[in-house]
């Protein structure tokens, strides 16, 4: 396992290459966010994706997913966003949320069957600049809150996810509060859950 130190106003490029590769080879790392600490693969890779759902016990054809886009113009390539909804994406983002939106077929076969789908945007440099340099989204989901050290601290989760996660990007301990929810699904936006951000309507 690489445990890459960065710091997160000034992400180092070397090592925001290394994480990519990982990604790229079919690898889960672990990276910061705005909220919490999360798994992230290559959104496009099928196999990563299913690697992440059982790393996490999730059940991949029936767990909600969600992706880290560079910007409101790379989701709507995965996402239908109409004008209401990308007023209100525009007026929020970069930022600590999660819109659900209506799934679009680009998205790979992990997402087959699903209507919906999670877009992060955070407002976070790292984060940011990994995805930006993948080229396309990452497939995301948050350290499970077993406890508050192991789902905050890098040294003890490359402890606990040693052979499992190829890369950790270390930026010193995490957050606990994770997204505001935002279901767009319907005609009017819904908060499905109250998170680290206030929506800005």
């Amino acid at each position: 396992m690489k445990i890459l130190k960065v710091f997160p106003d000034n992400p180092n490029d070397k090592h925001i290459a290394v994480a990519v590769d990982a990604m790229l080879k079919g690898n889960i790392i672990i990276y910061p966010t705005d909220t919490l600490y999360a798994f992230g693969c290559d959104a496009l890779n099928n196999h990563a994706i299913e690697k992440i759902c059982t790393l996490k016990s999730m059940k991949a054809d029936k767990t909600s997913l969600s992706i880290i886009c560079e910007d409101i113009a790379q989701a709507a390539e995965y996402a239908r966003i109409d004008n209401n909804t990308y007023k209100l994406m525009r007026a929020n983002l970069p930022g600590a949320f999660t819109f659900i939106l209506p799934a679009l077929s680009s998205l790979p076969k992990a997402f087959k069957g699903r209507r919906n789908v999670g877009i992060r945007i955070p407002n976070n440099n790292i984060a940011l600049a990994l995805v930006k340099e993948l080229g396309h989204p990452i497939m995301t989901t948050s350290i499970p809150m077993c406890d508050v050290d192991n789902c905050t601290e890098p040294e003890l989760m490359a402890q606990k996810y040693n052979n499992r996660v190829d890369t950790i990007i270390d930026c010193g301990r995490g957050d606990i509060i994770p997204s505001t929810i935002i279901d767009c699904t319907e005609e009017e936006p819904i908060i499905t859950r109250e998170g680290k951000s206030i929506l800005n309507i």
